[in-house]
């Protein structure tokens, strides 16, 4: 088929697509269940306040009991808010250098928020982003958001204040993605500094 045959095709096939979908009712509609896993700009906005939330969280959970109450905050919010249980996370946290620049696994993302296990030193340095200040505030300044189906990306700054009033800000971009309706998950977690705060 040509190219212009197949773009015409197409073309059709959406103008019937579109045209049935226009034609029906919310009535016509009525007890039809649906598979939405569109992603809305309600739920990223939503999912990036889910993960300065849990930044605090991992941060108070250090500062009250230590590694071990951290690590097991870190856990379940991983768990929760990334995709490491369908497989690997493209993720590189702000200063990762070397074997530890990218942490596909969940164990590096687990460092990276609290720190690596005294008896295990892979990925660098002990304490972890959560754990090395008391943070105390989060927030997101969004520069794109792109909504694409069931994944979508944001770009943009995260400035978080600790309990001394130190301000750091990083430059970040997440790819959310949802496997299933309601379910958001972190499949992409890209973290860098600005220039003239190295």
């Amino acid at each position: 088929m040509k190219f212009s045959s197949w773009i015409g095709a197409c073309s059709t096939i959406s103008a019937v697509v579109l045209g049935s979908t226009a034609a029906q009712s919310p009535a016509a509609n009525a007890g039809v269940q649906l598979f939405d896993t569109q992603i809305t700009i309600e739920e990223v906005k939503a999912a990036q306040r889910g993960w300065c939330n849990a930044l605090i969280t991992i941060s108070a959970a250090y500062q009250q009991g230590g590694y071990e109450a951290a690590k097991a905050e870190a856990s379940a919010i991983i768990d929760a808010a990334y995709g490491y249980q369908y497989g690997p996370v493209a993720f590189k946290p702000t200063y990762a250098v070397g074997e530890s620049t990218f942490r596909p696994s969940r164990e590096g993302a687990l460092a990276y928020f609290v720190g690596t296990d005294p008896d295990i030193r892979q990925f660098g340095p002990k304490q972890g982003f959560a754990t090395y200040r008391h943070w105390q505030m989060c927030t997101i300044a969004n520069d794109t958001i792109q909504l694409l189906g069931n994944t979508a990306n944001s770009m943009g700054t995260v400035t978080m204040t600790d309990s001394s009033g130190y301000r750091g800000m990083v430059e970040k971009t997440w790819t959310f993605w949802q496997p299933t309706p309601g379910k958001l998950r972190i499949v992409l977690h890209h973290s860098s500094a600005p220039v003239d705060a190295r």
